[in-house]
C-alpha cells in the first residue's frame, strides 16, 4: 500500500530525506511540501526560496504556501492534500496541536541526535561542544513536549575527530533519510 504523506522542512539538511521519500514510490506518495516562506538572505537581502521549496519544485511536488499560525487556513490546506501523516525534518517552527491533529496518523520528526539527549535546536553543535564521541538520528512521533514523543527508530554514528558541525549534519541528513523511510 502506498501511503499519502506531507513533508515539512526548510533548510538544505531537509532535502535528502525529501528526495528519499519522493523516490520511494512503492511506499510513499508525497502529496505536498510545507516549508517556511521565502526569506531575504545574504548582503543584498535578496528574497530566496528555501532549499526544500527548490527541491519540491524540481521534484514536481506542490508547495503549500500557508502560514501555520493561521490555523484554519493551514488545517484546510493540510486536509486538502489527502495526506495521512507528515514527515518533518528541520521545519523550523513549532506547530500547534490543532495543526498536528489535522492529519489522521500524526506527524513524525527526524531529529539529529540520540533522543532524549540534545532535545531542541542545534543538537549536532551541542554534541560536538560537549565532546560526545557518538551521536545519531532519531525518528519519533511529534507530541506536545519538545522532542518528547514516542521513538520509532534510532541510528548511531561516531563523530569524526576533525568533523565540523556542517559536515556531520549533512552526513546525518543522508543516513537519516534511510532511517526515516524505514521507520514510516
Amino acid at each position: 500500500m502506498v501511503l499519502p504523506i506531507l513533508f515539512a522542512g526548510t533548510p538544505e539538511v531537509s532535502v535528502a530525506p525529501l528526495r528519499s521519500l519522493a523516490q520511494d514510490k512503492e511506499h510513499f506518495d508525497v502529496r505536498a511540501v510545507l516549508t517556511r516562506p521565502d526569506a531575504p538572505t545574504g548582503r543584498g537581502r535578496k528574497i530566496v526560496p528555501s532549499a526544500v521549496k527548490k527541491a519540491a519544485i524540481e521534484l514536481g511536488i506542490p508547495v503549500l504556501e500557508v502560514n501555520p499560525s493561521d490555523e484554519e487556513e493551514c488545517i484546510r490546506a493540510l486536509k486538502a492534500t489527502g495526506a495521512k501523516l507528515a514527515a518533518v525534518v528541520a521545519y523550523g517552527k513549532i506547530l500547534r496541536q490543532s495543526v498536528l491533529d489535522a492529519l489522521p496518523l500524526g506527524w513524525y520528526n527526524l531529529h539529529f541526535s540520540l533522543l532524549p539527549q540534545w532535545r531542541g535546536a542545534a543538537p549536532v553543535q551541542r554534541a560536538i561542544w560537549a565532546g560526545d564521541d557518538i551521536t545519531g538520528a532519531t525518528v519519533f512521533k511529534i507530541t506536545r513536549g519538545m522532542d518528547e514523543g514516542p521513538i520509532l527508530a534510532q541510528m548511531t554514528t561516531e563523530i569524526g575527530a576533525h568533523e565540523t558541525a556542517g559536515d556531520l549534519l549533512m552526513r546525518l541528513s543522508n543516513d537519516g533519510a534511510d532511517l526515516l523511510c524505514s521507520a514510516l
